[in-house]
């Protein structure tokens, strides 16, 4: 749409990027869960487990899910270009989309496998169940903790710590299944356990299935207040009206907004912008600002109303 009135635009960058340590975390993570589904998927058709066999899937599902999310911060640190202006930034978002996409899937085929067992009961050995599935706790917990400071910021590394999470959740499951039919000899509660904690595992994937999603479409990032955003800008000394208001995730660290401010060109200083930008960064965590000023006597076409600013 054409204008035929003065533009003034304010870019505030203090955003950041994953950690470069977090490569050694995606890499240790990885190598463990690469050896551990070996030996694991071994040791789980020897002794007839499904639970074993099912942790063994769900640990590759974890080699894949820290693949995609550790090329996805390579990948968004990569400069923009001129084609994509925003660089890969977006992968991030995607990543954490497929891995919430990816645990549901293997999830599935888990629970589909252990209806079949309780069915059919398999013979198990109570204590090559319990001394694999033991060691699999450290592994994923160990793996899990590189990424647990990392994950209350960022979806994508959220994605890689419920992976290493849930993994390590199975496993506990699994070596009190052995226990317990080591004592009983009821080996019915090997599928029992895999589909109790199926279900587990579905309800703590799907906050983060949310959230990728909502980030993918563009929804403003949780923790940020659309209505607070918009009655701070309305509140700036001069600002008359606050219209097309945009908040969208350009990665899932990183947040970007757009607005229109209506105010007379003669109260804006010179350093206004600027200072809107980093409190904007400050207050809300939005580190791409960019403001459109708009004179009052602005055509009406320009304007969107109020409708379109949240």
């Amino acid at each position: 749409m054409a204008h035929d009135h003065a533009h003034e635009h304010r870019h505030g960058h203090g955003h950041g990027h994953a950690p470069k340590s977090y490569s050694r975390a995606f890499l240790v993570g990885i190598g463990l869960n690469v050896v551990f589904v070996v030996v694991e998927a071994t040791y789980g058709l020897a002794s007839g487990s499904v639970a074993l066999v099912a942790d063994a899937a769900h640990n590759l599902s974890d080699v894949l899910g820290l693949g995609f999310a550790w090329a996805a911060i390579l990948l968004a640190q990569r400069k923009p270009s001129k084609r994509r202006t925003y660089g890969f930034r977006k992968t991030t978002v995607l990543a954490a989309l497929g891995n919430s996409v990816l645990l549901l899937v293997v999830v599935g085929g888990v629970a589909r496998e252990a209806i079949g067992r309780l069915r059919e009961p398999a013979t198990l050995d109570g204590r090559v169940v319990m001394a694999v599935a033991a060691v699999g706790v450290v592994i994923n917990g160990v793996s899990a903790l590189l990424f647990a400071k990392g994950q209350k910021g960022d979806a994508n590394l959220r994605g890689a710590f419920l992976h290493l999470a849930s993994d390590a959740l199975v496993s506990l499951g699994v070596v009190i299944t052995g226990a317990v039919i080591l004592q009983t000899g009821w080996t019915r509660l090997d599928p029992i356990v895999s589909l109790v904690v199926s279900v587990v595992i579905v309800v703590g994937t799907w906050g983060l299935l949310k959230q990728s999603v909502n980030l993918a479409l563009d929804a403003v990032p949780e923790g940020i207040d659309a209505e607070a955003v918009s009655a701070y800008l309305a509140s700036l000394p001069g600002v008359l009206e606050v219209h097309d208001l945009h908040i969208w995730a350009m990665s899932t660290t990183e947040t970007a907004l757009t607005a229109h401010l209506v105010m007379a060109t003669s109260s804006c200083e010179p350093r206004f912008l600027g200072d809107v930008g980093r409190e904007l960064h400050e207050k809300f965590q939005i580190g791409h600002s960019t403001l459109q000023v708009e004179p009052p006597e602005a055509p009406d076409p320009c304007r969107m109303g109020a409708e379109g600013t949240l």
